[in-house]
């Protein structure tokens, strides 16, 4: 048997993308190493965010916000999604100058959705905020969702729309099978598709021997803390300092920043793990402290990692691929993909369906890694 589509990974993009695939009447089985959302997807910050982004991200992010809208009505379960905002602080007058300069690149760009906050705004939003900070980036419809629920929304709504999961199926490769198929070799025996689409996350670089990407895996650091009162409603970062943070409506404060722990066994996507960096732990921890003073009595509940996929320019590679008919890839989403998954699933069944949505994906194809490929900036935010 041949099936329509093939993802392998089932992470939050592969899940996504099979959901809306199967909106199209494709045939969807999802081929994942080990249990879905295993890896990133659990670990995430769960930051819904537009603000800051690469230029060539903006337009993604801005359209995947009105997809978190009515995500939850749409999966029929709770993704918790909230629409807070995000604000990026800036401690010194060159961060206040950055921000400056980024909003008039946005402005020449036609983009208006960042604003900025002056040092007296912000000790009205956010009066426990340390004193030296001058101001802020500000998106107001930025928000969060619950990363855990989000899966476990994707993955049901998934199981009821007709979508085949093969969780703990390794994948060993995938090549042509001719007659417009790809086969792709699996721990369980060999899998048939019209089409494969490349959501392996930390792993999706080395899929195919004909198209390897060169990309880094990171187990990146989260942290949360007990319940303390209620002191911040926006997802917070800071310019020029590794931190994003959040409060749950518990109280609990939520502490990232892409502080990285120590790989295990990282390209065996079964048994690849991090283990957590004490040191790390305390750097990320004293970040907030320097931003929210008043943390530093805080206590600490638990610490955790999960492996991600760090691109050379940080921009995820997303598009068909430049050597293997019917395969599309979407992975190495570099620490901020959580935010992109629904609408880059939906883009994904768009083109497979219909061969939709080349243009929207030329800034993230792979092509971009040809010896005559333009050098990429890296501009993205410790989110």
């Amino acid at each position: 048997m041949t099936v329509d589509v093939a993802i392998i990974g089932g992470g939050l993009i592969g899940l996504a993308t099979a959901f809306e695939a199967r909106q199209h009447g494709l045939s969807v089985q999802v081929i994942e190493a080990a249990n879905c959302g295993r890896h990133a997807s659990s670990a995430s910050a769960g930051g819904v965010r537009s603000l800051n982004r690469h230029m060539a991200e903006i337009p993604l992010a801005r359209a995947a916000l009105d997809l978190w809208r009515g995500l939850a009505e749409r999966l029929g379960h709770d993704v918790g999604f909230v629409q807070s905002g995000q604000m990026r602080l800036a401690e010194d007058v060159a961060g206040m100058a950055a921000f400056e300069a980024r909003i008039a690149r946005l402005a020449d760009a036609g983009w208006t959705h960042e604003r900025l906050s002056s040092a007296r705004h912000l000790r009205v939003r956010l009066p426990d905020s340390a004193p030296h900070c001058r101001g802020a980036l500000v998106v107001d419809d930025d928000g969060f969702a619950d990363p855990l629920a989000t899966l476990h929304a994707y993955r049901c709504a998934c199981l009821a729309a007709g979508v085949t999961l093969s969780e703990g199926c390794a994948v060993h490769g995938v090549v042509r099978a001719g007659a417009g198929a790809l086969a792709i070799d699996t721990a369980r025996g060999e899998i048939r598709a019209r089409h494969v689409v490349n959501c392996a996350g930390a792993w999706g670089g080395d899929l195919v021997a004909d198209e390897r990407i060169a990309m880094r895996t990171a187990a990146l650091q989260m942290i949360v803390t007990a319940p303390v009162a209620p002191f911040v409603t926006p997802v917070i970062g800071v310019h020029g300092r590794k931190l994003s943070l959040k409060q749950t409506d518990t109280g609990a404060v939520v502490i990232g920043g892409a502080f990285e722990g120590h790989l295990r066994h990282a390209r065996d996507a079964v048994a690849a793990r991090g283990d957590l960096d004490p040191g790390r732990i305390g750097a990320s921890l004293a970040n907030a402290v320097a931003v929210f003073p008043h943390l530093a009595q805080a206590r600490i509940l638990r610490a955790w990692s999960g492996l991600e996929g760090i691109m050379p320019d940080g921009l995820p590679v997303l598009g068909p691929s430049g050597r293997v008919p019917g395969l599309i890839h979407a992975f190495g989403f570099s620490a901020h993909g959580f935010a992109l998954a629904p609408l880059v699933g939906r883009m994904v069944a768009d083109h497979l369906h219909s061969g939709a949505g080349v243009g929207a994906m030329a800034p993230f194809s792979v092509a971009r890694f040809g010896t005559d490929a333009p050098a990429r900036q890296k501009e993205m935010s410790d989110a």
